[in-house]
């Protein structure tokens, strides 16, 4: 009997050990990867930042139904620092140069140096567009943009 009682806690054991390192192994794995790298966030721009866009394509569409004019263009930052609270706005006037519609687009997030994104602008569409204009902005200042036939 006492024979059987060691061999049975031996096994118990045995089994208990194989248990936990494989517990451990599993929990360890994550732990061995090396973490990737994120990428540095450099400091934002203070006052005027330089930026680059394509021309802008300006489309008729639908969404959802309804008339919209859809434009889009590309813009890189030309800046050393982050564009940090970056908006486009897009005005549209009537003949007589009034106000009529428009459209605002802000990024998310910092823009880093020499990063591009698109731009997508969906305004509205009213009988009375004539003409557009383009109002680029960012949180600490103001923006000097460049037209520029590609990025």
């Amino acid at each position: 009997m006492n024979r059987h009682m060691h061999s049975l806690l031996a096994l118990a054991g045995a089994f208990l050990l194989v248990a936990g390192s494989a517990g451990l192994q599993a929990q360890a794995a994550p732990a061995a990867q090396a973490p990737t790298a994120k990428p540095r966030m450099t400091p934002p721009v203070r006052g005027v930042a330089n930026l680059a866009y394509t021309k802008p394509v300006v489309k008729a569409g639908k969404l959802e139904g309804k008339d919209f004019i859809i434009t889009t263009f590309q813009v890189k930052n030309m800046a050393n620092g982050s564009i940090a609270g970056f908006k486009v706005d897009e005005f549209w006037y009537d003949k007589a140069g009034d106000p009529v519609t428009g459209d605002s687009f802000r990024h998310p997030k910092p823009l880093q140096p020499g990063e591009v994104i698109t731009v997508t602008l969906e305004t509205p569409r009213n009988p009375k567009m004539n003409s557009n204009r383009y109002n680029f902005s960012h949180a600490n200042g103001e923006i000097k943009p460049t037209l520029q036939a590609k990025l």
